[in-house]
């Protein structure tokens, strides 16, 4: 597979001969479903296992296993465990929730992400600068994280973290390809990746490949963009400089992307602007995914004249071409680093997008609305007021516009952006009315705002 530019080492899964350990897959089935990062919740029956890799951990303390689950959707599960043997180094030392169990001859399995093991199996068998064998002193697990598991090293040199791919697709991890794109090409507001492990399997039609992870530079002493957005909010303390700047690296992030990442084919960095493609499907697709909010949110029902009505002073428009965008861009997306600035983070694109949707060219200003509509939020959660979040708002699009240049222009950012923000907004009801209807109120409070300004 060639993900990264070049063509690189990849490592071939074998398929599940049914040699796994007597009882393995009893304990794996039962502890699944109470992971945080599990996708299949509510389903029934068991994963199939596809695949088996088995990765060699140069101390030679436990078996190292990494199993490869379809999904129901399709898509395919990482499991890495280790398995250690009674009595030996480390067999009861991992945290409660990272134990799977123990077969009946007393071996102890664990998640691998838990275990030094895997670190220096999955260390070993990496490709990059990064790969090899770094100090795993003070290796951490984060938490809170509900599709991928990422730990830290802060012994390495330099700091770094690693990210397991649990949810693996076919084709090269946007989380791989675009920040490792970006950081060749120069531009430092992404962190390095610094090593990549890359798999193959069979497939329906023949062998697939993917990433299952990478190992990418420690930005320390950074904070969470969402956090510090949050805290000004409470302290009713300016976030515009701050906002202005966000929005001068997001239009730097672009420039960038454009750069290392054409799509147009025959050297043009973006895709080409056809009038076909302007009326028949951005305005379509805004207009159907409104239809389908209102559909999923009957609350929005009485809106929907409005929101139409937005939507079509899109037509017409000079569109800019479409380009490689970040696709999940909001302020928990980004950190503050002191002396270097907002770094982003995290190119996989919407979780609930599919391979094809997260690499699929879109239209740059589609991350400045998604990051509009986080300032939002943090002013909600952050009880900031009316005032606090439009003063945001507007450095965030002044710092993006001074930046862009001719890029982009004042009659785009208040058409299309409005438009673009308020399917974001919609979008956002539809979900919060889903999973947490005591935060409805937070998006739609930014749909009616978008109505009455137009």
């Amino acid at each position: 597979m060639d993900g990264s530019g070049d063509r690189q080492r990849t490592l071939r899964a074998t398929p599940d001969d049914g040699a796994a350990p007597a009882g393995l897959r009893a304990l794996v089935d039962a502890w699944l479903p109470g992971r945080r990062w599990y996708p299949a919740k509510g389903s029934t029956g068991t994963l199939p296992v596809v695949a088996v890799l088995t990765l060699e951990d140069p101390a030679g303390e436990a078996t190292v296993r990494v199993e490869l689950l379809r999904l129901p959707g399709g898509g395919l599960l990482q499991v890495p465990l280790v398995l250690r043997a009674p009595g030996s180094p480390a067999a009861t030392d991992a945290a409660p929730g990272a134990v799977v169990g123990r077969l009946a001859d007393g071996t102890a399995v664990v998640d691998g992400t838990s275990d030094a093991a895997f670190l220096r199996a999955w260390l070993a068998a990496a490709e990059g600068d990064g790969a090899g064998a770094p100090d795993l002193g003070g290796a951490k697990v984060m938490t809170g994280e509900q599709s991928n598991t990422s730990v830290l090293l802060p012994a390495a040199s330099p700091p770094a973290i690693l990210k397991v791919f649990r949810t693996v697709g076919v084709g090269p991890n946007p989380d791989v390809e675009v920040p490792l794109a970006l950081s060749r090409a120069g531009w430092r507001g992404v962190p390095r990746p610094l090593a990549w492990l890359a798999a193959s399997w069979p497939g329906a039609d023949g062998e697939e490949g993917g990433h299952l992870g990478v190992l990418s530079e420690l930005v320390t002493d950074a904070q969470d963009g969402f956090e510090v957005a949050c805290r000004h909010a409470r302290d009713d303390e300016d976030f515009a400089d701050l906002a202005r700047e966000l929005g001068r690296t997001t239009a730097q992030m672009h420039d960038a992307l454009r750069r290392a990442l054409p799509v147009g084919g025959s050297g043009a960095p973006v895709a080409p602007r056809t009038p076909a493609r302007t009326d028949a499907t951005v305005l379509a697709t805004l207009r159907d995914r409104a239809a389908a909010a209102v559909t999923a949110a009957p609350l929005l029902a009485d809106r929907s004249g409005a929101v139409d009505r937005v939507l079509a002073q899109v037509e017409g428009l000079d569109l800019p071409p479409l380009q490689r965008v970040h696709g999940d861009y909001h302020l928990g997306q980004v950190l503050r680093a002191p002396g270097r600035g907002w770094v982003v983070l995290d190119f996989e694109g919407e979780p609930q997008a599919s391979a094809d949707e997260r690499t699929r060219p879109d239209l740059a200003l589609r991350d400045l609305a998604g990051m509009l509509r986080s300032v939002d939020y943090a002013a909600a959660v952050g009880h900031g007021t009316a005032a606090w979040a439009e003063r945001a708002r507007d450095a965030l699009v002044e710092g993006y516009l001074a930046e862009a240049g001719g890029v982009t222009t004042d009659r785009l950012t208040g058409t299309l952006l409005h438009a673009l923000e308020l399917d974001k907004a919609l979008y956002e009801v539809v979900y919060e009315s889903r999973n947490r209807p005591d935060w409805v109120a937070i998006p739609l409070g930014g749909v009616d705002r978008l109505l009455d300004a137009a």
